[in-house]
Parts: structure tokens; sequence; C-alpha cells
């Protein structure tokens, strides 16, 4: 857990916020500059392709089909709340682990990257598709990868938490 109680560790939580955006954004700008649409680059192969697509819904074009309003309710206004709840959550919550900070970070840093997409361009730059053979992906983002990165974060960490938890009790069992 970061100790300072000053400002300067919300700052510090901004800073990661703000760094996942920037690789996001630095990124689509690369891609809508360089790619053009439905183009395939291969990278590594057929496993790593470049793709650039303009999803209009959410994770692998769900919802792109509702109506107008009821999309940006959905997919603009519902998330903003969600993440400015996460902005609030992190500065009023002193004391949480610090692999769960930098995850919510992270969830928030990615999320801000699709909701700037989705306000300024109307849609979701995606160009990043990936193809193991028995794992495929969807066509996805870096501000994808910043959210599961962060899911991954806050998993670890309640894993974390409930092994300790475990061998606490364990221990109180074996002292009693």
């Amino acid at each position: 857990m970061i100790k300072s109680k000053s400002p300067l560790k919300f700052i510090f939580l901004l800073v990661i916020v703000a760094l996942n955006l920037g690789c996001d954004q630095f990124s689509k700008v690369i891609a809508r500059k360089n790619i053009e649409p439905y183009e395939q680059i291969e990278v590594i192969k057929d496993r790593f392709t470049l793709t650039l697509v303009e999803n209009t819904g959410a994770f692998l074009s769900a919802g792109s089909n509702l109506p107008g309003f009821v999309r940006v309710t959905v997919l603009t206004v519902l998330p903003i709340l969600v993440l400015g709840y996460g902005l609030w959550f992190l500065y009023s919550n002193k004391h949480l682990p610090r692999m769960m900070q930098i995850g919510i970070c992270f969830l928030i840093g990615g999320g801000i990257g699709n909701i700037y997409d989705r306000i300024v361009y109307g849609s979701v730059t995606d160009f990043l598709h990936m193809d193991f053979v028995l794992f495929r992906t969807g066509i996805f983002n870096m501000a994808d990868v910043s959210i599961m990165v962060g899911i991954g974060l806050l998993l670890l960490q309640n894993l974390m938490a409930a092994k300790i938890k475990k061998e606490q009790a364990e221990q109180e069992e074996v002292s009693a």
C-alpha cells in the first residue's frame, strides 16, 4: 500500500491512469494513420496481425445494433458514471492494497481510452488480433489490454487475500 496520506498518492495513481490512457491513444493514432480499414498486416505470420476496425458496440461489437439512445446510455453514459465512481473509490479508500490500486488504475485508464474514442469518433478503434490455434481473440486495442491487466491484478489480489485469510484461519486452529 502506498503509505502517504498526502495528495501525492492520488497524483501517482492518476499518473498510472494517464500512462494507460496515453499508450492506448498513441497506439490508436498510429493505427489510424498507417492501417487501412480491414487491411491485414501480418506481424508474426498468422499468429499476430494488425487489422483496423471501428467498433460501435462494446466487447466483440455487443450492443452495436441497439437503438441510438439506448446505445449511448449503455455504452457511454453508464461507463462514464462507473469510471467516475472508480476514481472516487480510489481517492476515498486510502488503505487499499497496492495491487488493487494499480489494477483499478488500469481499468480506469483503459475505460477512459475507449470512452474517449466513442465520444470523439462515434466508435472505438480496434486493431490487434491474435490467433494461437486453440485460442483466437477478437480484434482489440491497448485499452482492452489495460482493462484485462486490471482485471487480472484484481483477481490476483483477491486470490492472495483469500490465501492469507485461509492460512491465518489454519494457524488460529492450530493455536487453539
